[in-house]
């Protein structure tokens, strides 16, 4: 962030746990998230931030931009979103912007949010799975197999086969090919 001389780097975290910790220690005016580290991620890390740093401002920087996984950073207390994609530029104006406003989303975002509102986009049934089995449904539709995901996100092949019963269940499905319809059906993962 040399590149603005209002904008200035104090820490940095490689997974969720060590983001935890630093915050104990370090002031920091506004939090610039990965939703996808290691350990605790997503928006339970924002709302495990939120909940020990209730003033803090928190911009999500993320690849993903389904809505979905907006909204759940949203709700569980991210200050803005805007994707990996964005210009430096922009990425330095959203900082600004949640530093002196406390909001910030991008607006191609805006617009989908806007308009999910009155499609099927948006279904109640996967804002109630929890984040991590979103992780894990998401990674299921991309093709990986139970081990697999296991290794991506540093937990056993249990915990993923735990997981993934809850996320047939919740959804009222019965096997890995029935994910993967609903997926597809719903247009979800863009």
């Amino acid at each position: 962030m040399s590149m603005s001389a209002d904008v200035q780097v104090v820490a940095e975290a490689g997974c969720g746990a060590e983001l935890l910790e630093k915050l104990r220690s370090v002031q920091v005016d506004v939090l610039l998230l990965d939703l996808v580290m290691p350990g605790i991620c997503g928006a339970e890390l924002v709302a495990r931030v939120r909940g020990a740093n209730p003033n803090l401002r928190i911009l999500v920087l993320s690849m993903h931009n389904d809505t979905q996984t907006v909204l759940r950073a949203m709700k569980a207390g991210a200050s803005g979103y805007i994707t990996k994609n964005c210009s430096p530029q922009t990425l330095i104006d959203a900082i600004r912007k949640v530093a002196a406003t406390g909001k910030y989303l991008d607006p191609e975002i805006a617009e989908r949010l806007a308009f999910a509102s009155s499609s099927a986009e948006v279904d109640d049934v996967e804002l109630t799975l929890s984040e991590r089995e979103m992780q894990i449904f998401r990674l299921i539709v991309n093709g990986l197999c139970i081990k697999e995901i296991a290794n991506e996100l540093s937990i056993s092949d249990k915990t993923v086969s735990t997981h993934k019963a809850h996320i047939l269940a919740k959804l009222g499905l019965k096997s890995v090919a029935d994910l993967v319809r609903y997926a597809m059906q719903g247009k979800l993962f863009s």
